[in-house]
């Protein structure tokens, strides 16, 4: 079972831990520095997550991930762009499905938000079955929309609208 809720101080050891490792942050923005430190874990949980709606995932009373939405302004005030990544251990356990789905419904039933979309870089598979799973569909495919480590990637737009 998972829990969706603030970061914990308590949290830092394991953020270093899982964003440490290339086969997690390999297809997450390039924000994120490449020898992830104590001192970023710090500031993320302090202020760097507060510009979004962003919580910890839970599992079994451990921290495992993240998930958030970075809502729309103006003209798509009504839509969000969701994002999540897991530490590798906790890969392939549902706990992602969970996770973006119960973040989807907070989404839904508590904000005006109508829309929620989540781009992905084309090679990231499991991230595209996870969305499908949580009730996204594909909606688009960006060409050659991401550069990361000199490698061009299309982006795969995954969306799910309120009914």
């Amino acid at each position: 079972m998972i829990n969706l809720r603030e970061y914990r101080d308590s949290d830092i050891p394991l953020f270093v831990e899982y964003l440490s490792n290339p086969r997690v942050t390999r297809y997450l923005t390039s924000s994120i520095p490449e020898s992830y430190s104590e001192a970023d874990a710090r500031w993320w949980v302090n202020e760097g997550s507060k510009d979004s709606i962003v919580k910890a995932i839970e599992y079994d009373g451990v921290f495992v991930g993240t998930i958030g939405v970075k809502p729309g302004s103006f003209e798509r005030a009504h839509c969000g762009e969701i994002g999540y990544w897991l530490g590798e251990a906790h890969w392939g356990k549902g706990i992602a499905t969970q996770a973006i789905s119960a973040m989807t419904d907070t989404m839904f039933q508590t904000t005006k938000m109508v829309r929620l979309f989540a781009p992905v870089f084309a090679p990231n598979e499991a991230s595209k079955r996870v969305l499908v799973k949580s009730g996204y569909h594909e909606e688009a495919v960006q060409e050659k929309a991401c550069f990361k480590h000199g490698v061009f990637y299309n982006s795969h737009i995954y969306v799910k609208i309120k009914r």
